[in-house]
Formats: structure tokens, sequence, C-alpha cells
């Protein structure tokens, strides 16, 4: 008789179609380019019920992603360099900074950021930090202006500047001020500007050590960039969308993706064959290389208990699923644990 640890391992050893159409079209890029290639989708359009239910955190860049590209990285050719295909949403820049100083030291800083669709915020980071952003005339990047408590941190300075100067020219300004900076802690403005201080300088320096490397003006050039990315002022808003066109007059080292058509080809074909997984599984977040290890986080769906069934629901009750998160290893087959240093 088998076991219960056998068992598992022979399920999870049998991929699912989705699975193994993503795979096959993985190996092909990575055939067709003759690098290493590592996704790293997020379906936070897919599952978007899931911001109204405060999880969120499931789509965003996170410090357990470490795990996912650990497994991944485990056993591939570093020497050729990296492909890394962003569909993100952002997330904590903490955990940008952590991954991008991983990914530059296992690949001695030899990694292109592929952007079918989007990478947004700390994703947009990312792709700063690779010496080179391939881009579609679809895709697009965002500002990278750090978000404090669900705000844009210089909204927050601005509204505590333009409440200072309008109190000094009059004091019974203070009564309409009052109730609106009642909201904020004392110490909010100065984790604004070290928010703000933080991202800047990283990325900054990861442009002049990468994208702009050995170039005279890189440290002028770099600026320009997180100048123009990281003022709210500027971009207005953080779900603002930054074209191939709008990077490239930034100066970012942009590639157009519709120059290579075997390579358009096979890059949105792997693109759609993840949003079809995060579609249609309950995957939602998917990080894979193209040899099939992948660490895939998903939903599964249990049984709560019964709700009133909505309209046009057969029988008397309808199930009120719950929704625990499951993180799933290594794929078997692909390389094994990789531990505290693949």
């Amino acid at each position: 008789m088998a076991s219960w640890d056998e068992l598992q391992r022979e399920i999870r050893s049998v991929a699912t179609a989705h699975d193994q159409v993503r795979r096959k079209y993985l190996d092909d890029l990575a055939s067709l380019t003759g690098r290493s290639v590592i996704v790293y989708y997020s379906g936070w359009h897919e599952k978007s019920f899931l911001l109204n239910q405060g999880l969120g955190q499931l789509f965003s860049v996170n410090d357990a992603d470490k795990n996912g590209f650990m497994a991944t990285i485990h056993g591939l050719d570093r020497k050729v360099g990296l492909d890394l295909i962003l569909h993100t949403p952002g997330g904590d820049v903490a955990a940008t900074e952590s991954l991008v100083d991983y990914l530059h030291s296992m690949f001695n800083g030899d990694i292109r950021v592929i952007v079918p669709h989007l990478a947004m915020s700390a994703g947009t980071m990312m792709a700063l930090s690779s010496k080179e952003i391939i881009m579609g005339k679809h895709s697009s990047l965002g500002p990278i202006d750090p978000q404090i408590h669900g705000a844009a941190a210089h909204g927050l300075i601005e509204e505590f500047e333009r409440a200072r100067t309008e109190i000094q020219n009059n004091q019974a300004n203070i009564a309409i001020w009052q109730p609106i900076l009642a909201k904020y802690t004392p110490t909010l403005v100065g984790e604004c500007e070290k928010a703000i201080k933080w991202a800047n300088s990283i990325t900054q320096q990861w442009l002049i050590n990468g994208m702009f490397a050995g170039q005279p003006d890189a440290a002028e050039k770099a600026k320009k960039v997180v100048d123009e990315l990281s003022n709210h002022s500027v971009t207005l808003s953080h779900n603002r969308h930054y074209s191939a066109g709008s990077a490239k007059a930034l100066g970012l080292n942009v590639t157009m993706l519709e120059d290579d058509n075997d390579l358009q080809e096979a890059v949105l074909t792997v693109h759609h064959a993840c949003i079809l997984t995060l579609s249609e599984t309950n995957a939602v977040k998917i990080i894979e290389n193209h040899n099939g290890a992948a660490h895939i986080t998903a939903l599964q769906l249990t049984p709560g208990p019964p709700t009133a069934p909505p309209a046009g629901f057969p029988g008397g009750t309808a199930p009120a699923p719950a929704l625990p998160v499951t993180t799933s290893p290594p794929v078997p087959g692909a390389p094994g644990d990789p531990g505290p240093n693949p």
C-alpha cells in the first residue's frame, strides 16, 4: 500500500493541462533566446474580487517570493543570463530590494526584464534594476513613488505642507484642517520622507550600476528617471501608465518586442498561457522557470457553513467557501529543495 506522502507526491507529479501548456512554451522561449527564463505573474486582474476581501497582499511582491525564486533558480545555468518576465502590480519596497539583490548576485547582473503587459510600482523598480527592458506597444511601467497606508507618501507630505501654509496665513483654517490631520500619526511625515529617500536611492543606484553602467553621465541619467517616476506631483497618480515610448523618452534602455517577430510570438504565447492559468485555475501567483520548476500560490476552496443560495441556485443552500492560501512546493521531477543558498 502506498503511503500518504507517496500518494501526495504522485498526485502532484501529474501536471494539469494548464501546467503542461505553460511549461511547453516557456521551454520554447528559452530555446529561442538561449537564456534562462523565469516568469513572475500575479493575477490581481483575474482574481480582482479578492481585493475587496482584503486579500490584496496575495498579489504583491513580498518576502515569501524569495522561496519561489530560490526554488526556480536552483539548477539553472546562470552563466547564460536571466530573462525575467514580469506581470505584477508591485508590492513591498523591502522585499523588492532583497529580491533584486538576490537575483543580481545569482546572475551577476545579466538580467533582462520582459514586460508583456504591466509591471507597476515595485515591478517597475525591478525592471529598472535590469540591463535592458523589453516592452511591446501594449506594455506599461508605472510610477515608483512609495505608498504609506494606502496613500502616496508624496501626497501626504504635500497635504501637510498645504495645511501648514494655510494655517500660517489664516489661523481660522485650523478648524478646517484639524479633523483631516487628526487621522495621521505624529511620525507620519518622517516615515514618508524616509520611504521616498529609500526607494529613490536604491533605484538610482541600480540604474547607475546596471542599465547606465559605464556611461559618463550615468548618475545624471539615473536621477532624471527617478525624479520623474517617483514624484507624485509629476506623475499625478500612482496608477499612471508609462508606455514603451514614454520609457524610452526618459532615457531607459528599452527594446521593442515588435522588432523581433519570433521573440514577440514566443513571449506573448507564454504571457497568454500564464494569464489563462490565473483566469481558469485557483492560482493567484506563478513563479516558474523554463525547466518546469514552479512555486505557485493558489486558493484552496474549502466548504464552509451553508448560506442562503443566490438567485437561481438550485436546491436549498449554497456552500460558502473559505479561502485559505496554500503555496505549492517545487514541482516534482524538477530540482529538489534548494536549501538556504541555492
